[in-house]
């Protein structure tokens, strides 16, 4: 019996600092690369396309990766499966939830990064660390619940939710949907865990959904609380907290662009952090697609001490070309 875990050689497992270390963000939907086919066995295919580029880059010289994951789509499938077997079995909490496909997306990145690097006999490893995030209890995102998660549903459906403690709004036309508070992330955790396995060589996946939201109380316990925190923004955080020279997001689109999907459509080779104030201000970044990710990267180059640091966005398949320069969005001060 071969013993994978023993081809990491014994030099690479002692503590290197890497010199240069890239966070990279992965949306969940870009785990679903078509709507109508979101079975596993296709998110594996879109898995296998992002780790693949992902090794790349650790081929090319990047000595510390930690990849982040979004999970919309997939805790709506969780939460689902909760409707459906009402009366069957417990539902789970939201907390839970993110756990949940914390797990199971790290364990598909990890299998496929693993696999990857073996394939490319890569000296690396690659393990997922289950994240809280810990926000602010007095945050003002907790009297305003508006980020939706789960599936459409009709208006009688999505009423019988608030007898049960959900909030609920009809989403622009399209249906009713539940929605949650979504407070800003002030502390990862687990950032100790994480920088020691950087130190030991490690590939990590971490912050998988923005992270457990968390709050702490007097007792200095930590306490789940039903939230949902921004992928991008926890990420950022994280970047900050590791003194990452790159932040790169990967997202549906190449490039961001002005005028997006409008015939004078601009896309955008590189940004300072002043010019994506303004183009925000002027409204070209969508609230619930774009905006997110440039505001995290704006957080993350307006907080971080490298000196070096800079963004990048693009979509999965252009991985590779953005960081060769050939395409992608650069984002620097």
């Amino acid at each position: 019996m071969t013993d994978h875990s023993a081809h990491m050689a014994d030099d690479d497992r002692t503590p290197h600092p890497a010199t240069n270390l890239a966070v990279v963000a992965i949306g969940g939907n870009s785990l679903i690369a078509d709507n109508n086919r979101p079975e596993i066995v296709h998110q594996w295919d879109a898995v296998h396309e992002t780790t693949g580029q992902i090794a790349g880059m650790i081929e090319n010289g990047w000595q510390g990766v930690v990849v982040t994951h979004g999970n919309g789509p997939q805790v709506g499938f969780i939460l689902r499966r909760n409707e459906l077997a009402l009366g069957e079995v417990h539902t789970i909490p939201l907390t839970l939830v993110v756990a949940d496909t914390q797990g199971s997306i790290g364990f598909m990145l990890q299998q496929a990064l693993n696999n990857d690097f073996r394939a490319r006999q890569i000296p690396r490893e690659t393990t997922t660390i289950i994240t809280q995030t810990r926000v602010d209890e007095e945050d003002p995102a907790f009297d305003n619940p508006s980020k939706p998660i789960g599936s459409f549903l009709d208006e009688e459906t999505a009423r019988s939710f608030e007898s049960r403690g959900w909030h609920v709004v009809e989403d622009a036309g399209r249906g009713w949907r539940r929605v949650v508070s979504s407070p800003r992330p002030v502390e990862i955790v687990e950032i100790e865990a994480v920088r020691q396995a950087i130190e030991m060589g490690w590939v990590i996946v971490a912050c998988g959904g923005g992270g457990i939201p968390v709050v702490r109380d007097a007792d200095d316990t930590l306490r789940g609380v039903s939230a949902v925190i921004d992928k991008d923004m926890a990420s950022s955080l994280l970047a900050v907290d590791l003194g990452a020279d790159l932040f790169l997001i990967s997202t549906g689109v190449e490039k961001v662009a002005l005028n997006f999907g409008k015939p004078d459509q601009i896309d955008l080779d590189h940004l300072t952090v002043a010019e994506a104030k303004r183009y925000r201000e002027e409204g070209h970044f969508a609230a619930g697609s774009m905006q997110p990710k440039i505001d995290a990267c704006i957080e993350f180059l307006e907080n971080s001490s490298n000196p070096h640091a800079h963004c990048l966005i693009t979509n999965p398949q252009n991985l590779g070309r953005a960081l060769a320069g050939e395409t992608g969005t650069r984002i620097s001060l």
